[in-house]
């Protein structure tokens, strides 16, 4: 990995499973200082990574977690705002309240509050990089699963907002958005589900979380200097159909 991130110091959420844990014990390999932010902590072999409690729907937990950073570290270099979830199938005409609304704050206000809580340290340091991971799903249509796309369409569309916002202090900000990836959460959806979408995939098969974490790896580094805005597709070809 030869130091691609040395000495960086990221925050990733979502960290304790699938994805966001790929991504961090990647960006240890890579020398980055890894926060490992979750709602349940989980535990790691690398030191260089140090789990924390984060509920990303709450402000104030991001604030005692960036506060937190910043005084051990001083600085923020990367956040990848990975925690999210399906969290229901249903319509629009039929999904409760409540999950339409636990949804959204899990996975685009979670993600606003992330990027709200660190763009001002990022600001005074002249630089940083900011990974929203979205989905496949938040550029394609999908039936059902009204929350998740319109979430995930949104974490899209944000990360651009940000993208333009920041650009003029050093900030970068893009998308990431994988397809089917045999994480946790797809393990628990209706086995159907799954199997409709590998067959939708081109490569026919389910993506791994590491290659997910490649992708958020080039995006946090330096070597991704000229990037922002942008989207980054990881989902077996899905999206070219």
């Amino acid at each position: 990995m030869g130091g691609r991130l040395e000495g960086k110091v990221a925050i990733v959420t979502g960290a304790g499973k699938g994805i966001g844990r790929a991504t961090a014990e990647l960006f240890a390999e890579a020398g980055a200082i890894v926060v490992a932010a979750d709602i349940e902590q989980a535990s790691y072999d690398s030191p260089l990574i140090t789990p924390v409690h984060l509920d990303v729907t709450e402000e104030a937990s991001w604030r005692s977690v960036v506060d937190g950073v910043l005084a051990e570290r001083g600085r923020v270099d990367i956040l990848v705002n990975n925690a999210g979830g399906v969290g229901s199938y249903e319509p629009i005409d039929t999904i409760p309240l409540e999950a339409w609304h636990r949804i959204i704050d899990l996975n685009l206000n979670g993600s606003f509050y992330g990027i709200r809580t660190v763009i001002p340290a990022m600001r005074a340091a002249g630089r940083g990089s900011i990974v929203n991971v979205s989905s496949i799903w938040g550029i394609a249509g999908a039936a059902g699963v009204a929350a998740y796309t319109a979430s995930k369409g949104a974490v899209r569309l944000m990360s651009k907002n940000a993208a333009l916002s920041y650009v003029g202090d050093g900030i970068r900000v893009n998308s990431l958005h994988p397809g089917i990836i045999e994480t946790p959460m797809i393990a628990a959806q209706d086995a159907d589900v799954t199997a409709g979408i590998v067959a939708s995939t081109p490569m026919g098969r389910l993506g791994k979380p590491r290659e997910v974490a490649f992708g958020a790896l080039f995006l946090a580094s330096d070597e991704s200097s000229f990037v922002t805005g942008a989207e980054l597709v990881i989902d077996g070809g899905y999206t070219t159909q």
